[in-house]
């Protein structure tokens, strides 16, 4: 799977909330300032050669949705910051990030008790 620039991944982060939308839609949820229509609709048909777009006609425009799911392109992206920053090691990672951000044992536990009502 191919990575995505920043703005393409703005652009997939709405079209992974909106699930189906057009050029118009996907700038309204954009932030401030606002990028010009020209300019999302180039992106959109990048993400569309990329293979992450696709889309429907409707009347005169275009409908475009997701073609990747949010959970697969995320767990490519961290497979890649785990192989190209900590050497293939999640544990190495989770180390790095609890120094990082001064997370306590008990709060570790807690991810972990997530983690493991997830899978039931």
């Amino acid at each position: 799977m191919k990575q995505l620039t920043k703005a393409e991944e703005e652009v997939m982060q709405v079209l992974w909330q909106l699930e189906k939308c057009n050029v118009a839609a996907i700038i309204d949820v954009l932030p401030e300032p606002k990028p010009a229509y020209n300019t999302v609709s180039t992106i959109v048909r990048i993400l569309e050669d990329k293979g992450f777009v696709g889309h429907e006609q409707e009347g005169r425009g275009y409908l475009y949705y997701p073609l990747v799911k949010k959970a697969d392109y995320s767990n490519q992206s961290i497979n890649k910051l785990v192989d190209g920053y900590f050497q293939g090691s999640f544990k190495s990672m989770v180390s790095f990030f609890m120094k990082k951000n001064d997370m306590s044992l008990s709060e570790l536990e807690a991810v972990l008790n997530d983690i493991k009502n997830d899978e039931k």
